[in-house]
């Protein structure tokens, strides 16, 4: 995230900044239970992984790999480490995480580990995401340097299947999400093989394919549990699969359609900042609402749940402002821009 890729920042395309900006959106707006959480939790994070597979270089060089450390793995230490402290001085004393008995060894373990729930990652479950992409990267970097096609395409496919075995066979919570890395190959090399293919789709193509995208994702809808890729919850796989897929290229036609949503572009370039953020601004949030009198139960409605997700938004525009200006590097930026 910015889910950004080394190649993205060379050249932007302004409705994939919207989609991922509408796919960030949903994270956050996802995180306050909506009515719409198990419809979201279908496509939101497939389509981070076909955004990023869209990006992924054909050169396939080793300098694609340092550059992707640099913009995924050094930003994620750095927000790890900040959250962390801020979790073990100050915000697990407060909320759900003041009425659990959580060890600071362990959570101080998950920064590394980025994995495990809250037992391990109370500081910052959201950030799970950014190691993990980097395993989606990186493996289909290795996959991508295997000479002959047919091989390359059966190394894909057991990778992805072995990502569903283990996490149908095994509980344990692998390093990285290093199972749900490889369940996650299927959407990033989506992205990658079918990326021309769907830039060069005229209006009347994307139309259709906008069509018929909806009309299996939303057919699929009721026929699987709610997912969740962090936990390795997939319910019917193929299913899950396909609903993913069919659900990312829908709200990719959409924004290629009608990209006129261009504050959600600018929230699609800074999706790391987003990320690293909108749980401590939640929490200030409900700090103020304590401090007004409005009790500590956060029974919210539905409308109080949206008007939540645009105030967390409007709070961390600022953040991302500062962050931009003298941090870049923890928006994934390799030099100011």
């Amino acid at each position: 995230m910015n889910i950004s890729n080394s190649n993205t920042s060379k050249k932007r395309i302004n409705w994939i900044d919207q989609a991922r900006g509408f796919a960030i959106l949903m994270v956050v707006y996802g995180h306050n239970f909506p009515v719409l959480e198990k419809y979201i939790y279908t496509f939101h994070v497939p389509l981070f992984f076909c955004v990023a597979g869209f990006f992924h270089s054909k050169k396939n060089t080793f300098g694609d790999v340092k550059t992707r450390l640099k913009q995924l793995i050094i930003p994620y230490f750095i927000w790890s480490i900040l959250l962390y402290f801020a979790w073990f001085f100050v915000t697990r004393f407060y909320g759900e995480s003041a009425q659990i008995s959580l060890s600071p060894l362990k959570n101080l373990f998950g920064v590394f580990y980025a994995q495990g729930g809250r037992e391990y990652m109370d500081w910052g479950i959201p950030l799970w995401f950014l190691p993990c992409l980097f395993l989606v990267f990186f493996m289909f970097y290795l996959i991508q340097k295997i000479e002959l096609k047919y091989f390359r395409i059966v190394a894909l496919f057991l990778l992805i299947c072995s990502g569903f075995l283990m996490s149908q066979y095994t509980d344990y919570k692998y390093f990285w999400s290093f199972d749900v890395a490889l369940v996650a190959l299927c959407f990033y090399a989506t992205g990658y093989f079918f990326k021309n293919n769907i830039l060069n789709l005229n209006k009347k193509e994307t139309f259709y394919l906008l069509f018929v995208a909806l009309g299996i994702h939303v057919g699929l809808y009721s026929f699987n549990i709610k997912v969740d890729m962090y936990r390795s919850i997939y319910g019917h796989q193929f299913v899950f699969i396909t609903s993913g897929i069919f659900g990312s290229l829908f709200w990719l036609m959409f924004f290629k359609l009608v990209p006129i949503f261009n504050v959600f572009s600018y929230f699609g370039k800074n999706t790391i900042i987003i990320l690293g953020t909108h749980f401590r601004v939640l929490t200030f949030i409900k700090l103020i609402i304590i401090l007004l009198g409005g009790g500590m139960l956060f029974d919210f409605t539905e409308m109080e749940k949206i008007g939540i997700t645009v105030m967390q938004l409007i709070l961390i525009v600022p953040i991302i402002y500062i962050i931009n200006k003298y941090l870049p590097l923890l928006n994934g930026k390799l030099k100011k821009s």
